[in-house]
Parts: C-alpha cells; sequence; structure tokens
C-alpha cells in the first residue's frame, strides 16, 4: 500500500483532484476531499471521482488505495489515448476522446485529447492530463450539482459519451461553417496563398479528427451491446442514440474532406491558369519584340559594307534608318495582330 501526502494546488484544488461527487442513496450530491475519496465504502452511494492522469498524488492512489488491480492501474496511467473498450469482469476500462480548447494570444484552439475512464457498479474514476480541460465534464458535473444529472454508472456512463460527442459535434460544425468561408473566399477572391495555407491546415485536422471518431463510434457500439449487470436498458438505448449522432458526425466529416480536397484542386488549377496567362504575356512581348531586336543587333554589329550604310540622309536622319525602323515596327504590329486573330 502506498502511502501519500495530500497537498493543496496554486489554484485552491487538491492536488491530483479536479472533483469528486457522491451519489448518496437518499439526498443531494455531496463534493468530497481526497480524504472523503479515501474514507468512502460502497455502501456510502455510488462515487465519481475525476483525476489528473500525470499527477504524482493520482498515480500512488491509483497503485495503492484505489484498490484496482495492477493491471488496470497501469491502463488508467498509459499514455496510449487511442479510443478502445476493455470488459474486466462487471467493469469496464473505457478510453474516448473528448475536446479540450488552448486558449491562445491568436485564437481559440481545439484538439482531442485523452479520457481515461474506470467504471463499476458503485464507483466511476475518469482521468484527463493535468494540462488539459474538458469543458463536456465540467458542464455535466455543473448539471448534477444542479440535480439534473445521473446517480448510477449506467447514466451517467451514457452521458458522459452524449457530452463528448455533442462537443465533437461543436467542432465538425466550426470546421463546415469555415470551410463555406473558404469557398465563398475563393469564389470572390481568387486562390490567394494564405487561404491555400488555411485549406491545408484545415484538411490536416479533418483527417485528425476522423482519426479518432472512427475507433471512438466502434467503442460506443459495443458499450451498448455489453452485458454488463449495472448498463440498463435506458442506457443503452441513450448510448444508441449517441452512436448514430456519432455515425452522422463522421459522415459531415467524410464529406468536408471531399470538399477541401475539391477546394485545394480548384486553387491548383487556378494557380496554374494563372501562372499560364503569365507565361503567355512574357511569350507575346517577346515575339513581338523579336524583329526589332533582330534589326537592331544586325546594324550594331561593328563591321563595315553593311547595306544601306552609305545611304544619304532626310533632314540629318538616314533614309536607310528610316526604312529599318519602320520595318521593325510594322513587323512587331503585325505579329501582334496575328496572334490577337489567332
Amino acid at each position: 500500500m502506498h502511502h501519500h501526502r495530500i497537498g493543496v494546488s496554486p489554484a485552491g484544488l487538491e492536488n491530483g483532484l479536479r472533483f469528486a461527487l457522491l451519489f448518496p442513496p437518499a439526498g443531494p450530491v455531496r463534493e468530497l476531499d481526497w480524504t472523503g475519496i479515501e474514507a468512502w465504502r460502497p455502501e456510502d452511494g455510488f462515487l465519481w471521482t475525476h483525476l489528473e492522469r500525470d499527477d504524482p498524488v493520482t498515480q500512488s492512489w491509483l497503485s495503492g488505495k484505489a484498490g484496482l488491480d495492477p493491471l488496470v492501474a497501469e491502463a488508467l496511467q498509459a499514455e496510449e489515448s487511442r479510443p478502445r473498450l476493455e470488459a474486466v469482469g462487471d467493469s469496464l476500462l473505457v478510453v474516448l476522446r473528448g475536446i479540450n480548447h488552448t486558449v491562445t494570444e491568436d485564437e481559440d484552439e481545439a484538439e482531442l485529447v485523452a479520457l481515461n475512464i474506470w467504471i463499476e457498479a458503485d464507483r466511476c474514476i475518469t482521468l484527463r492530463d493535468k494540462a488539459h480541460s474538458l469543458e463536456a465534464l465540467r458542464a455535466l458535473r455543473l448539471a448534477i450539482l444542479a440535480g439534473k444529472g445521473p446517480r448510477t454508472a449506467g447514466p451517467l456512463l451514457a452521458r458522459i459519451a452524449e457530452k463528448i460527442v455533442d462537443h465533437l459535434g461543436e467542432l465538425t460544425d466550426q470546421i463546415e461553417e469555415d470551410l463555406c468561408e473558404h469557398e465563398e473566399t475563393l469564389a470572390e477572391d481568387g486562390a490567394g496563398v494564405d487561404l491555400r495555407q488555411q485549406v491545408n491546415e484545415m484538411r490536416r485536422r479533418i483527417v485528425s479528427l476522423r482519426r479518432y471518431v472512427a475507433p471512438q463510434r466502434d467503442v460506443l457500439y459495443r458499450l451498448r451491446t455489453d452485458d454488463s449487470s449495472w448498463l440498463c436498458e435506458d442506457s443503452k438505448a441513450r448510448l444508441r442514440e449517441v452512436e448514430e449522432k456519432l455515425r452522422g458526425h463522421m459522415e459531415n466529416l467524410d464529406e468536408m474532406r471531399q470538399r477541401a480536397a475539391l477546394l485545394h484542386e480548384e486553387m491548383t488549377v487556378r494557380v496554374a491558369e494563372q501562372t499560364n496567362r503569365n507565361t503567355l504575356v512574357m511569350s507575346v512581348v517577346s515575339v513581338i519584340m523579336l524583329p526589332m531586336t533582330f534589326i537592331t543587333g544586325y546594324f550594331g554589329m561593328n563591321t563595315s559594307n553593311l547595306p544601306f550604310a552609305g545611304e544619304g540622309s532626310v533632314g540629318g536622319t538616314s533614309s536607310a534608318t528610316l526604312l529599318i525602323v519602320c520595318v521593325g515596327l510594322a513587323t512587331g504590329f503585325g505579329t501582334w495582330w496575328l496572334l490577337r486573330r489567332r
């Protein structure tokens, strides 16, 4: 058994503990600290504990006083975070991916972060990294404290999955809105370098999101068909609805990935067309100037006995020079006229 000293973080929360909610058989939900968690017994009621996975205090508690199997404790602390589901007796080890919002000076960025869940008939333990924040769990906690949330294992797991999928839907909606803006910008102003970079970044986000949403849907499917004793039919029905909702998000992601690819191809075509137009202009200028350049280069050679070199002048200007200039201009404009006709 590991012993550790419970400290207090600078934010006023106990080290490693985000919150702990006790659902007694009768009466309102109560919040517990580390002392209350360690004193908890199953007969006190259902307990939901939300912890920081990478905190030493949490790791020490999971490996000792939590009373978990060592393999389960190790799995809950693992950095591997791909969505998955493992059944251990009548309990479940679940890994889901939720939305974490990182606010920077420039923008509010959203990323997928892991939520490790250990849930059994009388207790639920959820863990996320210290540097991350899951708004889905924060909203669910506030609803529970207001008396509007679940009070047992099955409904709690279903509500956690529902909140996470709802926030995934908000992210996909935001990506679709950005994609529509890029399409409008392309239709109005054309393809700029900044727009191409933004579309490429959007394609990367869509692919990354799709990579985790697909296995998460498999987890939800397995959850709604699991035979754990505490997973009631109402919870399975809610999980079925959540899975259908996530399937819709996957279809939207697939559609947006295709639209982003088409948008990128359209920008590439427009850039190629602009390059071709520029090349054509330079070619026309070169063809027009070629006859005059040849004539002036020929008569500029430092040799004697050139044609018309000894001709008289008219008004101080060599008549041969006037003839040559006129021929060169006529040739240039004639070339330009032929190119315009063709």
